[in-house]
């Protein structure tokens, strides 16, 4: 959100988050920005002003919560510890309710608008209404503002400058797929799994077993799934057994001329989704992943392993959705 904010013309002030491995990458990456490591649900509004130095009821200050999405998100795991983090939308509101921006974002999955029964956005709809906010919200598709995945999110945008407001108008006619952004004409080199070296590009793979590795083997390209080797006494997975209309997408490959599908946290694992490369024989890389997600190549991810910097990409709002939002922000703020 930060690196789109900017690149659209916002100054962004600081990003805060409560996972250090986050720290290094953010500084690297995002020019003047603070990186505040804090739990919102204890990081109180005067702190943030005084750590900030700005002021309240300046309408040109936007604060934009994305939270973590995990509990309202249709992935069937456990919601234990995600549960913590479901209703930080309330915490939230603490920062909205000091400072008064003039402009706030909310960006998450579409669960917590489809919840609502669930969720604490009733409560946040009435908050917004009782300091002056009007808004607009709804479910997006980030592939309708030049992010090439199929991914579904929740959007609001509110304002308390007395203007009409709106959600970013989505492009018409753009038809943008995964072959457009990868693959050896996009300036990525064909690698086996398990490649690393030393170059910032990060283009780099998770391995496979050898059990895996068989099975991309004969997985067909471009949009291949498990089904081609479940007659394969060998290969086939005992939990799939006669049930092969469940989780299509696992052990699958991605389509070159369609959109990717959401990139997880999971993405550089071919046995987490369909993130299997449309070509070659292993899971897509953390520089595919992160270009999937329009992450510019010299954005250079910090972390000690694969598996952490999959978890960073994943959890990011595409740039190149934020930089829409930031557009828009900053139409709005012209509108008369």
């Amino acid at each position: 959100m930060s690196l789109g904010l900017h690149d659209a013309g916002i100054e962004v002030l600081a990003g805060i988050d409560n996972e250090a491995d986050c720290r290094a990458t953010y500084e690297a990456n995002i020019d003047g920005a603070k990186f505040i490591k804090h739990d919102i649900c204890t990081l109180s509004a005067p702190s943030l002003e005084k750590r900030l130095n700005i002021q309240p009821d300046d309408p040109s200050l936007v604060f934009a919560g994305c939270s973590p999405c995990q509990f309202w998100s249709k992935i069937r795991t456990d919601k234990t510890k995600s549960e913590q983090t479901a209703f930080l939308l309330k915490h939230f509101q603490k920062f909205i309710r000091h400072f008064r921006p003039g402009f706030v974002v909310i960006e998450n999955v579409p669960g917590l608008y489809r919840q609502k029964e669930k969720s604490i956005l009733p409560g946040f709809f009435d908050f917004l209404k009782r300091n002056g906010y009007t808004w607009d919200d709804g479910i997006i598709n980030a592939s309708h503002y030049g992010v090439p995945q199929n991914r579904i999110r929740y959007l609001l945008v509110a304002t308390r400058l007395g203007k009409e407001v709106s959600l970013p108008p989505p492009a018409t006619n753009l038809s943008i797929t995964v072959r457009d952004f990868i693959g050896e004409n996009q300036g990525f080199k064909s690698i086996p799994a398990g490649h690393r070296d030393d170059d910032d590009l990060q283009h780099w793979t998770a391995e496979l077993s050898e059990k895996n590795l068989q099975r991309i083997k004969v997985t067909p390209k471009s949009g291949g799934d498990r089904s081609s080797w479940k007659d394969n006494e060998s290969l086939q997975i005992p939990a799939y057994r006669g049930r092969d209309n469940i989780f299509r997408d696992v052990y699958g490959r991605m389509y070159w001329d369609k959109p990717a599908p959401t990139i997880t946290t999971r993405f550089n694992s071919f046995s987490n989704g369909r993130f299997g490369h449309p070509e070659e024989d292993r899971a897509i890389s953390i520089r595919e992943g992160a270009t999937l997600q329009t992450f510019p190549k010299k954005f250079v991810f910090h972390g000690t392993n694969i598996s952490q910097l999959a978890r960073q990409i994943g959890n990011a709002v595409p740039p190149q959705l934020a930089f829409a939002i930031g557009q828009h922000l900053n139409s709005l703020a012209k509108s008369g």
